[in-house]
Formats: C-alpha cells, sequence, structure tokens
C-alpha cells in the first residue's frame, strides 16, 4: 500500500511539474558560427512550433499611394506597412525569423541598417539577405516570415 501511495505521488508531482515545464513555450533561438556576430544579421534562427506568417515583399508607397523620392522614407513607410501586417496576423516585429531586403542599390544598405534598427530586434536580429534588384521607383521591397508560438 505504502509502495503503490509513493508510486501516486511521483506520478502526481512528475505531472505537476510537467504542466509548469510543458506550459512554458520554448523561445526561439538565435544562433551565430563560431560564436561570431555578423553584422546586421542572424545566421540561425529556430524556432518553437507555432504559426507561421509568411509577408508578400512590401515597398514604401505613402498612404496616398505615390511613392517618395528618398530612401529613408521608403524605409519607414515600408516597415510600418510590415507592422499592421504583422498586427493583422496576429504578430509583432518580435516574432521575424527570417527577413529579405531588395534594394534598388546596395549603396543603402547603411541607411537600410538604420531605420530597421527601430523595427526590428537588434539585439537577436534576424537572419536577413540584402539583393540588389531592379526596381523602377521603388528603392526598397522587404519580405519575411514570422512564427508565432502555439
Amino acid at each position: 500500500m505504502l509502495r503503490m501511495k509513493r508510486s501516486i505521488l511521483v506520478v502526481l508531482v512528475s505531472g505537476a511539474l510537467c504542466g509548469l515545464a510543458c506550459a512554458r513555450k520554448p523561445m526561439k533561438e538565435f544562433l551565430n558560427l563560431d560564436d561570431k556576430r555578423p553584422p546586421g544579421y542572424t545566421h540561425v534562427v529556430t524556432s518553437p512550433p507555432g504559426k507561421m506568417v509568411f509577408l508578400s515583399g512590401m515597398a514604401g508607397a505613402n498612404p496616398d499611394g505615390s511613392m517618395p523620392p528618398d530612401f529613408r522614407t521608403q524605409a519607414d513607410n515600408t516597415f510600418r506597412t510590415i507592422g499592421r501586417a504583422l498586427k493583422m496576423a496576429g504578430a509583432d516585429f518580435q516574432d521575424i525569423v527570417k527577413i529579405n531586403y531588395f534594394l534598388a542599390d546596395m549603396k543603402y544598405i547603411g541607411e537600410l541598417r538604420e531605420v530597421r534598427a527601430n523595427y526590428l530586434n537588434m539585439e537577436a536580429p534576424p537572419a536577413a539577405t540584402a539583393v540588389q534588384s531592379g526596381l523602377t521607383g521603388i528603392l526598397l521591397e522587404v519580405e519575411c516570415i514570422a512564427m508565432i508560438p502555439e
């Protein structure tokens, strides 16, 4: 009888501990090769199971649909639009695990990094790619993938 009570107690305690541990959702991990942090992105991002959100390429048009002539305004508008799209899906910038930048000219990469620091978690930035593109009138287009933990 004592052995049975002890077994029940072990099951109850381990169930309670699992309830505490299992209730915690694993966080995203940001990993870099050889523990060396590259400038402005992360080599590998792992994410717990959850809802995946894929955002199509977004560009920085003004609310009236016109395209601002300067890069900084386009970039800021682009990230604001991304924020609205993420919110619509129940996510935010902290949920982004992969982001791709398509630049009309690589000369804008420094300015892009300055603007995106206002939106993305730059302590653990999502994996990123900057690609030069033959965009016309659009100086920047951004697409991303977000993961919302279950």
